[in-house]
């Protein structure tokens, strides 16, 4: 990807941080839900952007299957293919956070370097990786989409989990399995993690 020439310029514009603060009453930020297919994290992202719309947060989700039938439709599985697929990711939750908006990204992500990308793309401040470490037997029993009975069977080739590896975060914000907490407890810490960014303690309980 080559970098911007010096005929592109970037225009700042004229509403600032504080601005948007004071229109959603929240700073932005960047959930970042990693783990294997069929791990709870496309669940897990939905049920927090309902939670946190309901209280009158601005937020979106990114699902990384979702993207595939739109910006990212053109990239395929490879391990390149699949780090441009999270550059794209990143620089829209970015967008997104420059908007003042909490951006929820939920993509299976396996490797260190690739999230690293993503972490400097959105910056550091503002991106809060989430290891959804549902056990690999648990996410195969599940199988919602039957990639795993298809990568076992070999018509599925180097599916994550199976043939790939997938490589946990080594100091991720937050650690959810879901194969023992229920959807509402797992948005209940999703939005404790949120709280320094102006959620209010309130949304948290609210489900509880």
């Amino acid at each position: 990807m080559s970098a911007p020439t010096q005929e592109v310029v970037r225009h700042p514009g004229q509403v600032d941080d504080d601005a948007r603060h004071a229109l959603f009453g929240h700073r932005p930020a960047t959930l970042w839900l990693t783990g294997l297919s069929g791990a709870g994290k496309s669940t897990l992202a939905y049920a927090l952007e309902a939670r946190l719309t309901a209280e009158h947060h601005a937020c979106c989700v990114l699902d990384g299957d979702n993207l595939r039938h739109g910006i990212n439709r053109d990239l395929g599985f490879t391990d390149a293919a699949r780090r441009e697929n999270l550059r794209r990711v990143a620089e829209v939750a970015k967008l997104m956070n420059d908007a003042g908006l909490i951006a929820i990204a939920a993509l299976v992500s396996p490797f260190d370097a690739d999230r690293a990308l993503a972490r400097d793309i959105v910056g550091p401040a503002k991106f809060l990786q989430v290891h959804v470490a549902t056990p690999l037997a648990c996410c195969e029993s599940r199988d919602p989409k039957g990639f795993y009975r298809r990568a076992r069977a070999g018509s599925m080739r180097g599916f994550t989990g199976i043939e790939a590896p997938y490589e946990a975060p080594a100091d991720p914000a937050l650690v959810l399995d879901t194969s023992w907490m229920s959807v509402n407890a797992c948005v209940d810490r999703l939005c404790r993690l949120l709280e320094p960014f102006g959620i209010a303690p309130h949304t948290a309980a609210r489900a509880a």
